[in-house]
């Protein structure tokens, strides 16, 4: 087989890595790829969002499959056009994709089947929802309704600070138009947790989950990223608490968007709250995570481009997906700056230091004229290693992290250390 796998970050390097240990797979090219994907797939200079010329390249590669890596293209309708040029692709068309692309969607969705998550009110009016809000009592969650690359939700714990973020959505337009309608929320309280399941519209497949630390700082401080690390599996997922969340969540979710005429396929990604009422749902995404895809692919048995095929032919249900035992730990190496300006082409060194069962994930990095490995955004690199236990994988990844280096490089020293918070 020949695969192209479409994105430039440590969720693609991942998947890519992932992909080249099946025996099916004969060439990988990635789109555009980073210095981490080039030396086990070959890169493509075309944007993940350039569906046009996405689509010229898989015919002239003659690509066997394609898989979406970001939620930008998926939202555009890169799966609809691919279909419709008879060419095999992997995650949910873009009414499916709705279910990330409008969070508004999302929730009227959940509340109209019944599947557990926060009490809402949505807005298209600013001095509707300015008004809805003052009589509201904090903490509250503002949200636009968009995508807004992790930027789009603020937790205020004053009403001054979420009538500031609705003015920022919706008057000021910082998020362009991801802000025109908005969502205020209950601020939901307990442990987050990122759930994740294979499924081909019908058939249902659970991953193993993973918790995400999206604040920079150590002790969750700071300003919220795309995701400074992550760690799978939390200790406290159970069995009985697999099967809720599958089976009050996951699997009424696919369902609903069949009904709703939106058969979703790929994977689909829970963001959830486990409160005392039990699991609900903060937001959820149409594709893999990131961090997240980092520390649960390692963990798969399975061969994942088997996976994939049996998701795009819609025979999910003919294949058992097996885990591997253990834990896996993911730290996020950062820019200078990051989430704010940040400055890149800094040299990266010390990735030929590391020991042998380190794995390191690129996602801001690219190759110079040199050949020397350089910073390229705001989060660089996933530093991942597996162990027994979270503790031994954490202890791996923190002994190696000191071995590499680049101008301003930071990252939190508390990942998979607080196992009662994500």
């Amino acid at each position: 087989m020949k695969i192209l796998v479409i994105g430039g970050g440590a969720r693609e390097h991942a998947l890519v890595w992932k992909l080249a240990q099946s025996p099916k797979v004969k060439e990988i090219y990635a789109a555009p790829g980073n210095a981490g994907t080039a030396p086990i797939a070959q890169n493509l200079n075309v944007a993940a969002t350039d569906i046009a010329a996405l689509l010229k390249t898989a015919r002239e590669k003659q690509i066997d499959l394609t898989v979406v890596g970001p939620e930008a293209p998926l939202a555009e309708g890169i799966v609809d056009r691919f279909r419709d040029a008879g060419l095999p692709i992997f995650g949910p068309s873009q009414k499916a994709a709705a279910i990330e692309s409008s969070k508004v969607f999302a929730k009227d969705l959940m509340q109209k089947h019944g599947i557990p998550c926060a009490r809402s009110a949505s807005f298209d009016s600013y001095s509707e929802a300015k008004a809805y809000l003052e009589k509201q009592a904090p903490p509250v969650v503002v949200k636009a309704d968009g995508l807004a690359a992790g930027k789009g939700v603020v937790v205020a714990t004053s009403i001054s600070e979420a009538l500031v973020a609705l003015d920022d959505f919706m008057a000021k337009k910082t998020l362009g138009r991801a802000g025109d309608r908005i969502i205020i929320e209950e601020c939901l309280a307990g442990r987050e947790m990122s759930a994740f399941a294979f499924t081909d519209g019908e058939t249902v497949v659970p991953m193993l989950p993973a918790c995400d630390y999206k604040r920079v700082f150590d002790g969750d401080r700071g300003p919220n990223t795309g995701g400074m690390g992550s760690y799978s599996p939390p200790p406290f997922y159970t069995a009985a608490l697999a099967e809720k969340v599958t089976g009050t969540i996951m699997v009424p979710t696919v369902r609903a968007m069949a009904k709703e005429g939106r058969p979703y396929k790929g994977v689909l990604y829970g963001g959830l709250m486990l409160t005392a009422d039990g699991p609900k749902v903060l937001e959820f995404n149409a594709r893999f995570g990131d961090p997240e895809t980092q520390v649960v692919l390692p963990l798969l048995k399975t061969d994942l481009a088997d996976i994939m095929l049996a998701v795009v032919d819609n025979r999910l249900g003919q294949l058992k997906v097996e885990w591997r035992d253990g834990a896996c730990v993911g730290v996020v190496l950062a820019s200078g700056g990051y989430p704010g300006s940040y400055k890149t082409g800094l040299p990266v060194n010390g990735l030929d230091s590391l020991d042998e069962d380190i794995l390191v994930f690129h996602a801001g990095t690219k190759l110079d004229a040199a050949g020397q490995v350089v910073t390229n955004g705001g989060r660089v690199l996933t530093v991942v290693a597996t162990g027994q236990t979270i503790a031994e994988a954490r202890e791996k990844v923190y002994n190696n992290i000191p071995r590499l280096h680049f101008e301003g490089c930071h990252y939190r020293r508390d990942v998979g250390l607080v196992l009662n918070r994500a």
